[in-house]
């Protein structure tokens, strides 16, 4: 239907007659001269019809934004002065000789180039905002991305395998979505939340090297970075360690940020401990364009009679830290610090203390602060001799439980910076290792698995799941980049002893665990290799490579935050017959039910 894609028609084709396809993007007409912007998946191309062509004119005078037009006619160059330079091929024109209205189009619901048009719209009409440019442009470092991961993995014998989109619900994770079976009535399938157990069986079977796009489904309260159902790259090895994965990781993202962003990452990627990064960072995922870090002032607060510092600092689980803000002092007010005190209430911290350094020589006469008075002069030494503070600093403080302290200031850390303007520009990739491999679920009153219950524990460490759980430390790694974590996954249990005493610290006992897992025990027990892997989030991925801050920009038709579909309504009632079907019975709850669940 067409010689030329609209970007394709450039002054190489100047004096060639062109046949061209698609939207019109914009039409203006000057009194006598209609001007028609052409855009297709490729770009854009102005067309000018004129009177000389009556019928291909009068067939302009008619279109309208949207139209599907098919238009042929003969290139030549713009008049002088009429380019336009923020097109690559603004320097030409096509003379329209014949215009063939394809489809019309209704009344727009929004203007495709209107910014302000609410995200709820552009949902509803989804099939309209995708032919916006940076749409296109977001599949498209989608696709790029996944031919980049194919490309690596393919070339190094990996091979790639589809696991069942059907099968049965786990305990572990979210909650699955659910699929009635017709045939076996009362029984259901799970969409899988990730492939991770017939990954693990692949490798039993003696594939070792897989991997699959897969796509995975989780009914769990979403967020910015959340979908009910998303696409990750899932990755399996046989007869690896840590170190074998996390160096062959590295290799395949710096080849995918280079081929599919043409940014060059650094060869080597920073390695810290979980320990580390929330100990200075406050976070299992930190953003290293941001220089500012924690210090740790636990041990010399547990003395000291303000029982704001000292309880926490007494108690097992509790942490005192502080936040050094370089020239806060002087570039914050103090309605700007009771404005990040409300923000950290919002991570469950009580407040926020701080202390302002006006001359650091001076000691206690040289900082400003409420808390001043609860402190020795010992301690306020200690304080500017740890946060190595110097005039016009702000020193922030947490003191609570630990997870309360990092998760409050670790987000304080980011807002600060972002305010200030203290984020470096670039990309600092960074491997976090050494998680614990368990942590310990108050509510539920048991241990529960920090990534997941088939991650290894350190061999050093397997002595002290008995007696220290919380000691012991998982054979996972997690890769962040720019404080966003892309990818995680580790050295999975390939003995099923240990994989049973896992489960049963996590309060899985054995018959249950026959019961939930015995196809995984059994497959471990025929010669399971020792094997690890990982898995990325496509979407999360493309999103970052964008610079997008959802990943809803780079899903064709994502759901909404209540895991809807705007465009079609799903979710949406079953007819009573299918019910039946699959017998299937809606029970409607009463307000009373549904505010006592």
């Amino acid at each position: 239907m067409r010689t030329h894609l609209c970007a394709a028609v450039t002054a190489a084709a100047i004096d060639q007659e062109v046949t061209v396809a698609g939207w019109v993007a914009g039409r203006r007409d000057h009194g006598g001269v209609i001007f028609v912007d052409l855009r297709d998946r490729s770009g854009r191309v102005q067309v000018v019809a004129d009177p000389e062509s009556p019928a291909a004119f009068n067939i302009a005078e008619q279109s309208r934004n949207e139209f599907v037009l098919r238009i042929t006619g003969g290139v030549r160059r713009r008049p002088i002065g009429t380019q336009n330079a923020e097109l690559p091929n603004g320097d030409v024109e096509i003379v329209a000789a014949q215009i063939e209205i394809l489809n019309r189009a209704a009344a727009l619901p929004f203007q495709l180039d209107d910014e302000s048009v609410s995200e709820a719209v552009r949902l509803q009409y989804r099939f309209l905002d995708l032919r916006r440019a940076p749409m296109q442009n977001a599949l498209r470092m989608r696709h790029q991305t996944i031919r980049a991961l194919r490309e690596f993995l393919d070339a190094r014998e990996f091979t790639e395998v589809e696991t069942p989109m059907l099968t049965r619900s786990t305990p572990e994770g979210a909650r699955d979505y659910l699929v009635p079976s017709r045939v076996r009535q009362g029984a259901f399938f799970a969409l899988p939340q990730s492939p991770q157990l017939f990954k693990q069986l692949l490798m039993c079977g003696g594939v070792e090297r897989y991997y699959q796009i897969a796509r995975c489904f989780r009914d769990e309260d979403l967020r910015a970075d959340r979908q009910p159902e998303f696409t990750q790259l899932d990755i399996e090895m046989a007869f690896v360690d840590e170190a074998t994965v996390m160096n062959f990781i590295t290799e395949m993202i710096r080849h995918v940020f280079a081929r599919a962003a043409e940014v060059e990452l650094p060869a080597a990627f920073a390695r810290i401990s979980y320990a580390e990064a929330t100990a200075k960072y406050g976070s299992d995922r930190p953003d290293l364009r941001v220089d500012l870090e924690l210090c740790e002032l636990t041990e010399f607060m547990r003395a000291v009679e303000f029982k704001v510092f000292s309880a926490p600092a007494q108690h097992p689980d509790g942490r005192v830290a502080a936040l050094k803000i370089p020239g806060g002092g002087e570039q914050l007010t103090r309605a700007q610090i009771d404005h990040y005190t409300e923000f950290v209430k919002t991570y469950r911290a009580k407040g926020l203390a701080y202390i302002k350094v006006l001359r650091a020589a001076c000691g206690r006469e040289g900082l400003q602060s409420p808390i001043l008075k609860f402190l020795t002069d010992d301690v306020l030494r200690q304080i500017l001799a740890t946060t190595a503070a110097t005039d016009g600093d702000l020193i922030f403080f947490g003191a609570d439980h630990k997870n309360i302290v990092n998760d409050s200031l670790g987000a304080l850390r980011l807002k600060i910076a972002q305010d200030l303007n203290l984020i470096q520009r670039g990309w600092r990739p960074l491997w976090v290792t050494d998680f614990p491999l368990v942590e310990r679920d108050a509510n539920a009153g048991r241990w529960t698995a920090l990534h997941h219950p088939f991650t290894a524990p350190r061999e050093e460490d397997i002595d002290l799941l008995t007696e220290a759980p919380a000691k012991v430390r998982a054979r996972a790694y997690d890769l962040v980049v720019n404080g966003v974590e892309i990818g995680g996954g580790s050295i999975r249990m390939h003995q099923a002893e240990l994989q049973l005493r896992v489960l049963k610290l996590l309060g899985v006992g054995e018959a249950q665990a026959r019961a939930e897992f015995g196809f995984l025990l059994d497959a471990l027990r025929y010669g399971a290799p020792p094997h690890g892997g990982i898995a990325f989030g496509i979407d999360r991925l493309a999103a970052m490579l964008i610079g997008a801050d959802s990943i809803r920009e780079v899903i064709a038709f994502p759901k909404t935050q209540q895991a809807a579909c705007m465009l079609t309504g799903a979710p949406d009632e079953i007819a009573a017959a299918q019910l039946r079907e699959l017998g299937l019975q809606i029970r409607r709850r009463h307000n009373a039910d549904a505010a006592e669940e």
